[in-house]
């Protein structure tokens, strides 16, 4: 039996892959649309079509049953048991169950879990997942608009205030943290706002996924009491770093400089901004949920102007927070 080609053997992983991780997302047909993108090359080096197949077989895909354990994780590791830790610091180090459960309760009562965005967009529609994995009332959820409450004053005067002044604590849900700035322009548009009216009211933000810079910046430069991520993307998972995991054992046959020439290059055909010709905020990540693909993963995965996608990603059009 003849030995499989370099080829052969990126195309059975990346359909192994696909049955057994992403979901049957990946077939034989949307792959070749998308392979037909790029030109092919009898130097494997410079065959455009091998790089690709070289980059999706590195994809990393999380599927349904893979976000809901990692929702599992946000409540579990992120909120509970520090809270439970706190809880029995400020009660002598109590391991009364029931004490202890009795505290959780109340201050349940008085936390609020929310999406980051809009009811349209990804951090918003995890919460319905979130809800039912930790098995959480219905009323233990709202909106962002809902924070608030608007009254007139005597003279005329909009003011703003807490609409449910028994609340103490907002928990904002989130799948990515990328570049950081969209959690630090939603700091500055709410929780500045939250904190301007009481601050000792705590906001937390907490993310199934977030890059090491990304996250940081949102410690840095927000005003959210805690900000933290299930999994920390390092700079090993960012594709052409000179750490990146993708190419240390990739053998001769994949050049990193020239896979990365290949993906700017029709990052431009594209239109992509030259900013963003590896992703927004130069992510370079090859990561894609279920639900959307975020914009910090490369482009050629995901854009759909003039382009065949493999992983579609589903853009937002932005308008006011309330």
């Amino acid at each position: 039996m003849n030995e499989l080609t370099t080829v052969e053997k990126l195309e059975t992983k990346i359909m192994k892959l696909s049955q057994t991780v992403w979901e049957n997302k990946v077939n034989e047909s949307n792959l070749q649309n998308w392979l037909d993108n790029f030109t092919a090359h009898t130097n494997i080096r410079k065959c455009e079509k091998t790089q690709a197949l070289f980059l999706l077989s590195n994809f990393m895909y999380f599927g349904v049953r893979e976000i809901r354990e990692l929702l599992r994780s946000v409540y579990r590791d992120k909120f509970y048991n520090p809270l439970v830790q706190t809880i029995r610091k400020d009660n002598n180090n109590t391991i009364d169950f029931q004490s202890i459960k009795q505290v959780i309760d109340i201050e349940l009562s008085k936390t609020r879990f929310l999406g980051v965005g809009n009811p349209s967009e990804s951090g918003t529609h995890l919460l319905y997942f979130f809800r039912q994995e930790n098995e959480l009332d219905k009323n233990k959820f709202m909106h962002v608009h809902e924070i608030f409450s608007f009254n007139r004053s005597r003279h005329g005067a909009l003011d703003m205030s807490l609409a449910d002044q028994n609340i103490k604590r907002y928990i904002f849900i989130d799948d990515v943290c990328g570049s950081g700035d969209q959690a630090v322009n939603y700091s500055k548009k709410i929780v500045d706002e939250i904190k301007n009216i009481d601050s000792n009211i705590e906001v937390y933000y907490y993310t199934l996924f977030a890059t090491s810079k990304g996250i940081e910046k949102v410690k840095n430069e927000t005003s959210f009491d805690r900000a933290d991520s299930v999994f920390i993307l390092d700079e090993t998972f960012k594709c052409f770093s000179d750490k990146s995991r993708y190419f240390s054992n990739a053998g001769d046959d994949f050049c990193k400089n020239e896979i990365k020439k290949t993906c700017e290059k029709y990052a431009r055909l594209i239109s992509m901004h030259p900013a963003e010709l590896l992703g927004y905020g130069n992510g370079q990540l090859l990561l894609g949920f279920y639900h959307n693909t975020p914009d910090n993963t490369l482009p050629v995965f995901w854009q759909t102007k003039n382009w065949n996608p493999i992983f579609k990603r589903y853009t937002k059009l932005y308008g006011n927070m309330f």
